[in-house]
């Protein structure tokens, strides 16, 4: 069984190995693409299952011992998030496949997609399962690398410009995080999340307070928290409609799973917790009122993400079980919603030519299905009972409530609020792109694809190539479906989360996985 732990990221870089080898010939990789994510998410479900009920795997890479060789680990929370990312993934290349074989591959040249697609995939769970700081930043590295070249695919100004940011952002990130591994190794002489985590209550507190500064702010820029959040907004809207959605869902999470790693593991202690609830107040509230300034529907949501990593970080910050499980049952709740709006805002802007709302209109008359598609997903995200989006924030609010001190009513308060933006924005988008009349739009780009389909036979192959292809449809509606599945299950899936949560209950559990003979106190 400890197998599939390697496997998930095995699959994945032998897929990408073989779609390189097989060069432009467009079928045969969007073939095995397609087969290296559905083998990792069957792999994901059976580590979830056997993980769930029979505890974390853990595989010493070439049979070196821990702490010595490289150590991966599969515990509920790392096989929960492989789950949903390989849905993710798999959806996205879905749509990405229908987008190519409309275009021709103009948007997402295969011979660089597919390869780099599953690079992304391989960095993704490479940072999952790793079980030392090292291999988290190589997970992290491979991820960026080939997020470097996905988010400026096409090569025009607007997208080189925002990947150019992108680059300098996480650079800074990358440099930040390997900085904070050199001074745990020279603080501690190792990097393995368990003998970090039992070595770091011997050294100094201003010491201690120092590596974990450093962490939670190369992780904060990664998870795009305010302050640290200012990049996002301007590099994710430029990028390919299925790289933005990837990008919107997954990244950032990877930021936020890496500061419950240091929160839970590491650094357990509360003495940064109210600087962390601060920050999470802060994005909360920044992001939800930058959503309801923008004219786009791209940065809309992408300001909606930022504000809703806010509510994730509450989660961490409140340094208890509840406050942990409502935090990994919004995580997956959002990952899925959020891919969910973008793909459907790559629908809007291929039914109707743009994604700005001021220049399109009447799309719930052109396009009802994309409205349908667009409209559930925003009422999850915008937090309406009884979808999972109101799930999460009423556990998180619950478990902010037993704080019972000033600051925790006022989170309570701001996400309430933050939850009301959210819905106005998300409605605003409704009420001009969907439900408002075309002809009431001047300009309106919807309107002109329309003329083009009704003008002659020689002007109508403009018109053919901008429908929407039936891939690009069925794998928005499959996302929507994921969201409605997490409504409907959402006691399992938040008995799931609270049963990880507990596993994070302190180092105690992370530690005893390598090191069964570890006593409280001793340090090794």
């Amino acid at each position: 069984m400890n197998a599939l732990v390697s496997l998930v990221v095995l699959v994945p870089m032998l897929g990408a190995a073989l779609t390189l080898v097989l060069g432009r010939r467009a079928r045969p990789q969007r073939i095995v693409a397609a087969l290296s994510l559905v083998a990792v998410l069957g792999i994901g479900i059976a580590l979830l299952l056997i993980v769930d009920d029979s505890g974390p795997l853990v595989v010493e890479v070439g049979n070196w011992q821990a702490p010595f060789g490289i150590v991966l680990i599969a515990d509920r929370l790392s096989a929960l998030m492989v789950v949903v990312s390989a849905v993710v993934l798999l959806a996205v290349l879905v749509f990405s496949i229908g987008q190519g074989l409309a275009d021709g591959d103009d948007e997402t040249p295969v011979s660089i997609y597919y390869p780099t697609y599953l690079i992304l995939t391989t960095g993704v769970m490479v940072a999952f399962v790793a079980g030392d700081l090292f291999n988290l930043y190589v997970g992290f590295e491979i991820l960026l690398v080939a997020s470097y070249v996905l988010i400026t695919l096409g090569g025009t100004e607007s997208r080189i410009r925002a990947g150019v940011t992108y680059v300098i952002v996480s650079l800074l990130s990358s440099l930040l995080f390997l900085a904070a591994i050199g001074m745990v190794y020279g603080a501690l002489g190792t990097v393995n999340l368990a003998q970090v985590a039992q070595r770091v209550q011997d050294l100094p507190v201003d010491v201690q307070i120092l590596l974990h500064v450093m962490l939670l702010v190369a992780f904060g820029i990664k998870a795009a928290v305010f302050p640290l959040s200012f990049w996002l907004p301007d590099s994710y809207p430029s990028a390919p409609a299925p790289v933005t959605a990837a990008f919107a869902g997954l990244l950032t999470k990877i930021g936020v799973y890496a500061i419950i790693r240091v929160e839970t593991v590491i650094f357990p202690s509360p003495e940064l917790n109210p600087a962390l609830m601060v920050l999470a107040l802060l994005t909360m509230v920044v992001g939800a009122l930058g959503a309801v300034a923008q004219a786009d529907i791209k940065r809309i949501l992408s300001f909606t993400l930022v504000s809703h990593i806010g509510f994730m970080i509450l989660g961490v910050a409140l340094g208890t079980v509840a406050g942990t499980a409502a935090a990994i049952f919004y995580i997956v709740h959002h990952i899925v919603v959020q891919t969910t709006l973008f793909l459907a805002a790559g629908l809007v802007e291929r039914e109707a030519g743009s994604t700005s709302i001021t220049r399109i209109g009447g799309l719930l008359a052109s396009a009802p299905l994309v409205a349908l598609l667009f409209f559930i997903p925003a009422l999850n995200l915008g937090g309406i009972p009884p979808f999972s989006g109101f799930i999460g924030k009423l556990g998180l609010f619950q478990a902010t409530a037993v704080q019972g001190d000033a600051l925790a009513y006022t989170l309570i308060g701001a996400g309430a609020f933050v939850s009301l933006l959210t819905l106005y924005a998300l409605v605003r988008v409704w009420n001009l792109a969907f439900w408002r009349p075309a002809d009431d739009v001047e300009g309106d780009e919807s309107r002109l694809l329309r003329e083009v389909e009704e003008a002659p036979l020689s002007t109508s192959t403009i018109a053919v190539s901008k429908t929407t292809p039936r891939l690009m449809t069925i794998s928005t509606a499959g996302m929507v479906a994921v969201g409605l599945a997490l409504t409907v299950f959402a006691g399992p899936l938040y008995a799931v989360s609270d049963r990880a949560a507990e596993n994070l209950d302190g180092p105690e559990p992370y530690i005893r996985l390598l090191f069964p003979d570890f006593e409280e106190g001793v340090a090794e």
